[in-house]
């Protein structure tokens, strides 16, 4: 009898590479411990307010008082979709014009979006547009839905600094490919690179020449972090009018999410926001078939609506200055552990790339040492057998078959770890590293 077959996607379906390290280091049966630090599951508090929410769902003014847990409108509730609003506005920028709707984190944000401009269908065969290395869920979710992508290529520089290509070279990608949004990530996963306002205009202007969206995932807003301390204002979609960019309102549109900033990983609530309503009405509209979003996730949020702006900023402060320590503290441990490696800039959001290139040959392979360390690598430390478990790159760029990836050599390291488990990190990985070498 002939087996049932599967989809040419699930038949060629690799899991992410932000989680693959973990389901081969589940398979272990030593008794090795791992850090892992391959993905961006934030391990802190939530914010004071969703906490209280969170213990008190039985409250005398709680929807769930009474056991029932009832869907809401798919848009979400008014409440939430206030909190995504009152976010931005803490941030300085103008809200009155957009509009939002609540999704079940911010990847199915980045879902809808793509299937909202990107092709197949009555907006002809137009790609999304990354900037490479970018978020693998972009490459992934195009995939899925049948999509084409189009990407133009950061290189990262012994210097540890990721360089966006000239406008002019991101101008020509956009006019050979036509693509139907450029997707532009200020608090960069996963380079950690930082876009200032200068940069977010350039592309704007591009946007509106070219008549595409401007998509700005904006998950990491307010983690940026300048040497010395000093804090530069900060960047976003919703900084940029008419009167910088003329044409580029009623085209931008942001990711939002409760997972970084705020600490609730789990919580799977985000939201897709744009200036543009007749896309935020068309949005919802594709959005039905999930019915809503978790309605607890956004009760639970929903706290942020209420709270004041400079209590807020205070947070952010406290978010800033928490991973600013360790960023900087890890890049330079990592230099000493490992002379001549690279480590990319610490400015923003929460992670850092490793590259080894000047340490290994042609036919190293991140990926394959990714692997080793999650299903038989380990060292010992303080009496301990342990591993470290990071995000091979080479998943994160979009580059031809058979051409020479960027990634071959690069890691992605995620600061999600206590700051006692990062600081072990860099001579376990130095140790892991030539172990692997050495065989």
């Amino acid at each position: 009898m002939a087996e049932a077959r599967m989809s040419a996607l699930f038949e060629g379906r690799s899991p992410s590479v932000i989680r693959m390290a973990q389901i081969r280091f589940d398979e272990r049966q030593d008794d090795t411990e791992a850090i892992n630090v391959a993905i961006g599951n934030i391990q802190l508090p939530m914010y004071p307010a969703m906490i209280e929410r969170m213990f008190n769902l039985d409250a005398a003014d709680s929807p769930f008082k009474d056991g029932v847990v009832k869907y809401s409108a798919t848009s979400g509730t008014s409440e939430c979709i206030d909190a995504f609003m009152n976010v931005i506005a803490s941030s300085g920028f103008d809200v009155s014009s957009l509009h939002g709707h609540i999704t079940e984190g911010g990847t199915q944000a980045m879902e809808l979006l793509i299937s909202g401009v990107c092709g197949p269908g009555g907006s002809g065969e137009k790609p999304l547009m990354l900037i490479d290395a970018a978020y693998t869920n972009y490459k992934t979710l195009c995939q899925r839905l049948d999509r084409d992508i189009c990407s133009i290529t950061r290189l990262l520089g012994d210097d540890g600094k990721f360089s966006l290509p000239s406008i002019e070279e991101i101008e020509k990608v956009i006019v050979e490919n036509d693509p139907g949004a450029l997707v532009v990530i200020p608090f960069d996963n996963p380079t950690g690179q930082y876009y200032d306002r200068a940069a977010m205009v350039e592309l704007a202007k591009l946007a509106v020449k070219h008549n595409i969206w401007l998509v700005s995932d904006e998950a990491y807003r307010e983690l940026y972090y300048i040497e010395g301390g000093n804090d530069e204002s900060c960047t976003s979609i919703w900084g940029l009018t008419n009167a910088d960019v003329p044409g580029i309102e009623g085209r931008r549109m942001s990711v939002e999410t409760t997972s970084k900033v705020w600490n609730a990983c789990g919580l799977r609530i985000g939201a897709l926001i744009t200036d543009n309503e007749v896309f935020n009405r068309q949005a919802i509209a594709e959005h039905t078939v999930s019915l809503c979003s978790s309605v607890i996730g956004m009760h639970i949020f929903g706290a942020v609506a209420h709270e004041d702006h400079s209590t807020l900023q205070a947070w952010y402060r406290k978010q800033r200055n928490y991973y600013r320590e360790m960023l900087f503290s890890f890049s330079s441990s990592m230099k000493d552990a490992l002379p001549d490696v690279v480590v990319s800039s610490p400015d923003a959001a929460i992670y850092s790339v490793i590259d080894i290139k000047n340490l290994v040959d042609d036919k190293f392979s991140a990926l394959d040492f990714v692997m080793w360390c999650a299903s038989e690598g380990s060292v010992e430390v303080d009496g301990k057998k342990l591993t470290v478990l990071t995000a091979p790159m080479a998943g994160f760029y979009n580059v031809p078959e058979g051409a020479p990836n960027p990634g071959r050599t690069q890691l992605r390291v995620a600061y999600v770890v206590t700051p006692e488990d990062m600081a072990r990190i860099p001579t376990t990985f130095a140790r892991l590293l030539r172990k692997y070498l050495d065989q």
